[in-house]
Order: C-alpha cells, then sequence, then structure tokens
C-alpha cells in the first residue's frame, strides 16, 4: 500500500495507470471526484494541491470565491476496480489556494482537527472506530414529485410482498416479516452478491470481517469491517459506500443506504463502535459497569448529554427519525446498556481482552457525513472526561416492561431533524473547543438542512395524507 508521494508515482509506472481519480467529501457526505491524466500528477501535487472550482460544492463556496485545492493523501491509493481504463483513486483533503490553510468546512480536514484536539488534551492519542452500515438491495426504484404528483415505488425479488405476484415462476422463498436476520440460501438470495462487495473492498484496503442478511425484507444486508483509526475509519467508509453501490449496479440491483425506506420494516442503521487509546494502551477498560473504566463511562456521559445535538450531524435527514421510532429494534433512549439494544450506547460482550473494549452508539445511520459525525461523537465523549459527566444509571431492564411513568423518566433521541438542529442550535460549545468545528460551520449546516431539506418537506403534500384527508 502506497504511503509517500514516491509511492503512488512508482505505482503509476509499475500498473500502468492511464487516469488518476482525486475524490473528496462533500458537506452534506458523498464523494465528488475529478478525473486527471497522469502527466498532471507529480511530487508538487502532493505538497501544492490541484486546483479546482468550489462554488458547485453543495454547503461550499460562492462563486466570487471559487478557487480551493484538492491535496491527495498518498495512503488512500488503490486502483479503481469499476472503470475500464486503470484508475487509480486518491483520497483529497481540500486547502484554500491563497493562504494554503485548511478550509473549515471540508468534512475531512475537521475530522483530522478533532483528532489534534484529542492529542493536545493529553487524554489520550489515538480514537478508533467502527462503523457498522446497514443497506439495502432492491431490483427496482422509482420517484418522484412533481406540482401535482408524488410517489415511489421500490421492489425487491425478496420482498416478502411478493409471495402473490407471478414471477414466471414464483419459487416462494422470501423472508418473512423481521426473519430477515441470517436464513440461508435460497432464502438469502445475496450470498454471492455480498461476498463480492467484500472481496472487492478488501482488495482496495479496508480491513473486512465478515457479512450477512439483515432483519428486514427487501435485500437488507450489512458487511463487517475491522475498527480503524477515525479519519482511516471514515475514508473506508466512502469506499465500503462505494463499492456496495457499484458491485450492485454491476448485477442490475441497485444499493441505498436510506435510512428507513420500507414502511413498518426495520430501518438502516450505523452502529458506531468507539475506543480511546493511548502509547498503545487501551483506556476503556476498567472495573466499573460492564467491566468499562471510569474514563469510558464519562466519554458515555458526554454522548448522552450531547445526543440530541450530535444527531443533527450522526442522523442529518428527515428520513432518519422514521427510523427512530419504538418497536423497531431502533435505539431511541438515551441510556446505555451492555444487552439492551434500544439504549443508545450498548457495551459488547468483548471477552477478556482489555483491548476489545468498547462502546457502540446505535443511533447514528449512513446517510451522516463519517468525517463530521465521528468529530461531534468524539469531542462530545472529551467533553464528558473533562467534565467527569456522570451517565446515570444503565438501562438493563426490557424497556417493553416499563410503565408509563418509569418509561418517561428515560430521555429519548429527537423526533424530527427539526428538533436535532434546534439541539444543536443550542448546544454546540462542546464542538468548537480547540477551533475543531468553527461557529461558522455550524451555522452553515444548520441553514443548509433546514433550507434545503427540512422547509421542502414541509411543503409538500405526502401521500398517506390523501389516505387521511381527501374526504374531509
Amino acid at each position: 500500500m502506497a504511503k509517500t508521494p514516491d509511492d503512488v508515482l512508482k505505482m503509476i509506472q509499475d500498473e500502468d495507470v492511464k487516469i488518476v481519480d482525486l475524490k473528496f467529501i462533500d458537506l452534506p457526505g458523498t464523494w465528488q471526484h475529478c478525473s486527471f491524466a497522469t502527466n498532471q500528477i507529480d511530487a508538487d501535487a502532493f505538497a501544492e494541491g490541484i486546483p479546482f472550482d468550489g462554488s458547485s460544492i453543495r454547503g461550499w463556496k460562492a462563486i466570487n470565491e471559487s478557487d480551493m485545492l484538492m491535496v491527495p493523501d498518498p495512503s488512500t491509493a488503490f486502483i479503481d476496480p469499476f472503470f475500464k481504463e486503470t484508475t487509480l483513486s486518491l483520497t483529497c483533503s481540500i486547502r484554500e489556494p491563497r493562504t494554503g490553510e485548511p478550509y473549515g468546512r471540508d468534512p475531512r480536514t475537521i475530522a483530522a482537527k478533532a483528532l489534534e484536539y484529542l492529542k493536545g488534551t493529553g487524554i489520550a492519542d489515538t480514537a478508533y472506530f467502527g462503523p457498522e452500515a446497514e443497506f439495502f438491495i432492491f431490483d427496482d426504484v422509482r420517484f418522484d414529485q412533481t406540482q401535482n404528483a408524488g410517489y415511489y415505488y421500490l421492489d425487491s425479488v425478496e420482498g416478502n410482498w411478493n409471495t402473490g405476484r407471478n414471477e414466471g415462476p414464483n419459487l416462494g422463498y422470501k423472508p418473512r416479516n423481521k426473519e430477515g436476520y441470517f436464513p440461508v440460501a435460497p432464502t438469502d438470495s445475496m450470498q454471492d452478491i455480498r461476498t463480492e462487495m467484500l472481496l472487492t473492498m478488501g482488495s482496495l484496503g479496508v480491513p473486512i470481517e465478515k457479512h450477512h442478511h439483515e432483519v428486514a425484507s427487501g435485500g437488507q444486508a450489512e458487511l463487517g469491517v475491522r475498527f480503524l483509526s477515525m479519519v482511516e475509519a471514515a475514508d473506508a467508509l466512502q469506499i465500503y459506500k462505494y463499492v456496495i453501490k457499484n458491485v450492485a449496479r454491476k448485477h442490475g440491483k441497485v444499493a441505498t443506504f436510506m435510512p428507513k425506506p420500507i414502511f413498518n420494516d426495520n430501518g438502516t442503521g450505523m452502529h458506531t463502535h468507539q475506543s480511546l487509546w493511548k502509547d498503545g494502551q487501551p483506556l476503556f477498560a476498567g472495573d466499573k459497569y460492564a467491566d468499562l473504566s471510569e474514563m469510558a463511562l464519562y466519554y458515555i456521559g458526554g454522548l448522552l448529554k450531547h445526543a440530541p445535538a450530535i444527531l443533527a450531524f450522526s442522523n442529518p435527514t428527515t428520513n432518519s427519525y422514521k427510523r427512530l421510532v419504538p418497536g423497531f429494534e431502533a435505539p431511541v433512549n438515551l441510556a446505555y446498556s451492555q444487552g439492551n439494544r434500544s439504549a443508545s450506547i450498548r457495551i459488547p460482550l468483548s471477552g477478556k481482552s482489555p483491548k476489545a473494549k468498547r462502546l457502540e452508539f446505535r443511533c447514528p445511520d449512513a446517510s451522516s457525513n463519517a468525517y463530521i459525525a465521528f468529530a461531534a461523537m468524539l469531542m462530545a465523549g472529551l467533553d464528558g472526561i473533562k467534565n467527569k459527566i456522570d451517565p446515570g444509571e444503565p438501562l438493563d431492564v426490557d424497556i417493553y416492561e416499563l410503565s408509563a411513568e418509569e418509561l418517561a423518566k428515560v430521555p429519548s433521541t429527537p423526533g424530527s431533524l427539526s428538533e436535532a438542529l434546534k439541539a444543536l442550535e443550542e448546544d454546540h460549545a462542546f464542538l468548537t473547543e480547540g477551533g475543531v468545528f468553527s461557529e461558522e460551520l455550524i451555522n452553515v449546516w444548520i441553514e443548509y438542512k433546514l433550507e434545503k431539506e427540512v422547509i421542502p418537506m414541509s411543503l409538500r403534500p405526502h401521500p398517506y395524507e390523501f389516505s387521511l384527508y381527501f374526504d374531509v
């Protein structure tokens, strides 16, 4: 694997690379790219960057200040498996062209600044993150929104709604409702596709572990990858999503990370495992609850205290909150537990090894920009450690056996994106510590989400409203 600019330049020669594809992440969290002839990439490109127009990138510059620089990270190099001509991919961070300073709205820069802040506190020198991003694989997707019409239509050969469809022939193997977790073939018809996805991302340097069918009908799935340091984990998640979407397309299918595409079935989350280390030693193992350290409990306290604000980044779509509802294994309770999956923070079984001790924040979904979401989680956890925030008692009871009075005492996640954005507006001092997040970035995020998503959604009739109200 390439480590230095010289390694990349040698790779271009050795692999007979024809095109170099420079990728970067926009503010909402989507990879963007521009492809260059190899004669445009030399040692200076890694030091000085390559100019481009940033005015058309969502949430970035105005047209009168559009110039920006892409600075490739040589450690991210891989040969893209999806193009006819040999194409080398590099992930970039973004800089200001006139000052050379990191661009304050570049998500990868924000994540790097969070790690610098972590080291500066002296608390730890490494933050490991392990995201578990679920997704759906569909066979047909159609949607439209016009002035006088709006609809969506999703379909999957595995959909339990298709047991009576004439498929010429219909072979009947459809996962029953809530029974999509771990069935073997032929009920699980996606084994070969998931295997190809997993092995492809493994060939690109992502440390792979497993894959399996998930609970929901309609091809819901998850691929398991090993934890990495925070920026590397976010880089790997971009490869993860890129590979899954392109392998699905290769097989005439489509993959989506939309949190709740199917009504009345489990949604798609991204449980995020986290731990802090210093000098090669884990810091979250100890003799407290669930064999956690006091530091780990304070980190949990910070996550729970700031969770409503964090969700503005980790669950950043209006659709995210259609997943965060009771009854679908959704982590709607702002509490922690070593077993209760309805709690927003779970302490996974990790054996006797202190190195495996970690916590799992279960609220996030993969519609998020991982660089920003991970940075926000880390900053909340550090705030908990610095201020010794008590997480309270764990929620180890069956949530469904609690009385209404008992349940009312358990804080819950925001009910909508607008609520989460309001929480972020009121609670973000923990994010601006050390200049990791700027006030400008937070204001831009809130304004963008309100103007582009929350308000447009509020103005449009929903199809179900016609069932409820057309004959009033």
